[in-house]
């Protein structure tokens, strides 16, 4: 069940401030949870303030409350990779920023419209991308988005004029600029922004990255104002 409001309309989740103003979600994959803490660190201080852990490294739910105690609302904290509606409860009921799903899946996307959480499900096609945003998403992830590049959000804009979209997957520093000015509300970037860090990498160097990433999306969505 949907939430509504008096009038019947869907009372879609909106996306968090910290998101609007920022624009990057990180991506965090490592074969263990206990790994995220230095690395996040490092993002906070490059400007990179969304972070997503994924459910495909071990420890996800003992150490989300503890990041969470950490960093406090300094930052946000979403759940990725969640393939089923009870992993979105449980990443709700921890206190999830926000949910992230490679899928469309309607008893996921409804389980975060109904508790008013912001939720980012995956698709690739019209027809999924559109499932996605017709059932409340407060954006659709297109992934995996190297597959089609960021022209693809300006063709989905003619059938779908107000639909939001973050890509995921394959997504380049480099390539930030093109997403943003094609309208998506977010990039979500993995290897590419956090290199080697969970080998050994220099911390200061994928603070340094986050920083680029950050100049990147602000010196872009500056210009798209000023050309307005």
């Amino acid at each position: 069940m949907q939430r509504l409001d008096d009038q019947g309309t869907l009372l879609r989740p909106a996306p968090s401030a910290i998101l609007n103003a920022t624009r990057v979600v990180a991506v965090l994959r490592a074969s263990h949870a206990s790994e995220y803490s230095p690395i996040i660190e490092a993002l906070q201080r490059g400007g990179v303030l969304s972070i997503e852990l994924t459910l495909s490294t071990p420890g996800v739910w003992d150490e989300l409350p503890r990041l969470q105690e950490r960093f406090g609302d300094a930052l946000e904290i979403g759940i990725g990779t969640v393939t089923a509606a009870a992993e979105a409860e449980t990443a709700l009921d921890l206190g999830a920023a926000y949910v992230v799903t490679p899928v469309t899946d309607p008893d996921i996307i409804s389980a975060c419209v109904r508790r008013g959480v912001p939720i980012y499900p995956g698709g690739l096609t019209p027809t999924e991308l559109h499932a996605g945003w017709k059932l409340g998403a407060t954006a659709v992830k297109v992934f995996p988005a190297s597959t089609v590049g960021a022209g693809y959000v300006s063709q989905l804009r003619g059938p779908f004029p107000d639909i939001q979209v973050i890509p995921s997957g394959g997504v380049d520093i480099d390539d930030v600029p093109a997403w943003i000015q094609a309208g998506a509300l977010a990039v979500s970037l993995g290897g590419p922004l956090l290199g080697d860090a969970f080998n050994g990498g220099d911390l200061q160097e994928l603070a340094a990255r986050a920083r680029r990433v950050r100049d990147l999306v602000d010196q872009t969505a500056d210009q798209l104002g000023a050309s307005r």
